[in-house]
């Protein structure tokens, strides 16, 4: 592996952690969670960004009568977040490893005190080997300034602990010429920022609890944080070893670096 790669942010998205019918996957976890196992070995730092609270909510309570969507979407987060937890926690003790929670809002990100400690905890927690999982704090987070989606949190994760690289796991193998299912679409293996790809993006429809980020989202983010000399990645999370092969440079997924 990389010397010079020591840590590492992995974002994985809610259509990466669950089946067609809304469901976590128990065997999509595990997976992650060797990967991660696999890393620590090596020395390398993993910072989790993890998706699936709201599904994991609504696996549990079902339809709720509350129509007002941000309340909604705080009561599924609020039921959902230590489930999520619970199936992380047990999986990664089975890998004789550590993680803690982390939730985060934005404000937290702006420089002041929130900002310093923050960086605190996650320090602390990775000199301890304790593998951080991080997601938005739904319940107390105002609509008016929340993440994007946690692609964006991703990004301000990876910036605020100097990592190496960032990795965004979606349901798809990277940025594709058209449609992912369209015969002639070809995946792009690299993207330099400042190249228009916007182009190829296709517009998506998400219902509740899918998550918020799209391909344009994506996008936006990698850009971004690779001109901040961070090297990112989209790539498929639902592929064997993706991380491992990653951080040993394979050509997988949609790699974005600066001119």
């Amino acid at each position: 592996m990389s010397k010079d790669i020591k840590r590492v942010v992995v974002k994985v998205g809610t259509n990466v952690l669950t089946n067609k019918d809304n469901r976590i996957l128990g065997p999509v976890l595990r997976e992650l969670v060797r990967q991660i196992a696999v890393l620590h070995e090596e020395d390398i730092s993993v910072i989790l960004v993890s998706s699936g609270s709201v599904i994991a909510g609504k696996e549990v309570l079902g339809d709720i009568a509350i129509k007002d969507k941000s309340i909604r979407r705080q009561v599924y987060s609020s039921v959902g977040q230590p489930r999520m937890m619970h199936h992380y926690y047990k999986t990664v003790h089975d890998y004789g490893l550590r993680c803690a929670q982390v939730l985060a809002t934005k404000r937290d990100f702006d420089s002041g005190k929130h900002r310093d400690n923050m960086i605190n905890c996650y320090e602390g927690l990775l000199s301890e080997g304790i593998i951080p999982i991080a997601n938005e704090d739904d319940a107390v987070s105002l609509t008016m300034s929340m993440f994007s989606d946690n692609d964006e949190l991703a990004s301000l994760v990876a910036e605020l602990l100097d990592a190496d690289r960032l990795i965004i796991l979606s349901d798809t193998d990277g940025l594709y010429t058209g449609h992912p299912d369209d015969d002639d679409s070809e995946i792009i293996n690299e993207v330099k920022t400042h190249e228009n790809v916007e182009k190829y993006v296709q517009s998506s429809e998400k219902v509740e609890g899918e998550g918020r980020g799209g391909m344009a989202s994506k996008l936006k983010v990698a850009k971004g944080t690779a001109n901040k000399d961070i090297t990112t990645y989209i790539a498929n999370g639902k592929r064997e070893n993706v991380i491992v092969d990653i951080v040993n440079d394979k050509e997988v997924g949609t790699k974005f670096i600066t001119a």
